[in-house]
Order: C-alpha cells, then sequence, then structure tokens
C-alpha cells in the first residue's frame, strides 16, 4: 500500500476530511509566502481536538532553531520537513532529536540523492520553476520516471502536481511507495476538498 501525506492543512474541516480519509500524515505549512500557511498556535488547536489522527508534519523553509523550538514547545510534531541545504536539516535533525525529511528538486537522474547524509527521508519534488516565491509547493510536474530505477538510499516520497486523477499513474511511473498532495486536492487556491481528499488516500492506498 503506497502511503498518503496530505500537506497544507490549515483548517479544522481540511483536518478533520484527512483523518477520516486514512491520510497517513498531515502537514503543516509554517512558511508565510505559502496560501496554506498555518499559525502554531491554530495547528497546535486542530491537534489537540485529534490527537489520534495521523502522524504530524511540519514544514519550515531556511528556519532558525528559535523558530523550530517554539513550534515544537506548543506542537508536538513527529517530523520536520525542511527546506534548507542538506547541511542545515542534518544540523537541525542533530538538535533536534526529531526525524526530518529534506525537500530535494529534481529535473534529471543526478539530482537525486545517493545517501542520507543524517535525514531520515526525501521529498523528491520538481525544481521550483524560474521566479518562485516558494522553494516547493508549486504544483509542478517532473518525469516521474526519473526515480523509477534509483536506488534510493533510504524512504521517500514523490510530490508536485499530484492529485486523484493522476496519482496512480504517478506511482507506476515513479515507483514511489509513499506520495505528498497539496494543492492537488483544493477546490479553491489553499483551500481543502473533502471529497478531493478522500480519492486521493483512496487511490494512493490502492496502488
Amino acid at each position: 500500500m503506497t502511503r498518503a501525506k496530505i500537506c497544507g492543512i490549515n483548517s479544522v474541516f481540511a483536518y478533520d476530511a484527512a483523518m477520516r480519509a486514512g491520510a497517513d500524515w498531515v502537514g503543516f505549512v509554517f512558511f508565510d509566502r505559502s496560501p496554506r500557511v498555518i499559525s502554531v498556535s491554530d495547528a497546535a488547536t486542530l491537534v489537540r481536538r485529534q490527537p489520534d489522527g495521523p502522524r504530524k508534519v511540519g514544514l519550515f523553509v531556511d528556519p532558525t532553531d528559535m523558530a523550530i523550538e517554539m513550534t515544537l514547545s506548543a506542537l508536538n510534531l513527529d517530523i520536520l520537513q525542511i527546506y534548507a541545504p542538506i547541511e542545515r536539516a542534518r544540523d537541525i535533525r542533530r538538535t533536534f532529536g526529531r526525524p526530518v525529511w529534506h525537500a530535494v528538486g529534481v529535473s534529471k537522474p543526478a539530482d537525486l540523492p545517493i545517501e542520507m547524509n543524517g535525514v531520515d527521508g526525501f521529498l523528491i519534488e520538481a525544481k521550483a520553476p524560474q521566479g518562485a516565491d516558494r522553494p516547493g509547493g508549486n504544483g509542478a510536474i517532473f518525469d516521474w520516471s526519473i526515480p523509477k530505477n534509483w536506488q534510493a538510499p533510504g524512504f521517500w516520497l514523490l510530490a508536485g502536481g499530484l492529485n486523484p486523477a493522476n496519482v496512480t499513474q504517478a506511482i507506476a511511473a515513479s515507483g514511489a511507495t509513499a506520495v505528498d498532495v497539496s494543492s492537488g486536492v483544493e477546490h479553491e487556491r489553499g483551500l481543502k476538498s473533502s471529497a478531493l481528499i478522500t480519492a486521493f488516500v483512496k487511490a494512493a492506498h490502492a496502488a
């Protein structure tokens, strides 16, 4: 069964929909330039309502130690998803003792990691388009065959441009065993659809 992460959770509606659908992870975006940003206090409130829900992932872009420490003091995240150089991601793993997923943008096989470098997993997605104001979460699709024959050094998720209609194809083409979606399950920019969340998780788990 391919596991599924619903990222960009920013409302009670979205959190409850992901939980009902059986998502394996939910992601909270702590990056101001994202249309899916959520405050730490609001994310903590959501989790307190349903503490036994999916595993919680916090997405950070070039974070300071203080920002992560303040987040963890209010919200018990299971995983930290980091957009930063691999050295910084490794330092965060060492400092906070939480599993770290390092986001990697790819456009060719040579971009794929060949060793873990001290992190616990990789989020593999398209490189950010030229002029983008965010390093990820841009809904961009890359050639899914690139990771097909990759000798991955550890756990990884496929992300970028996925939706309920194409996730089965993406899994078959890439060989992914876990997938991440955000904009692909929205009915408006930044607003999740319960029906699309359910359809995505169902399709991923069936693949």
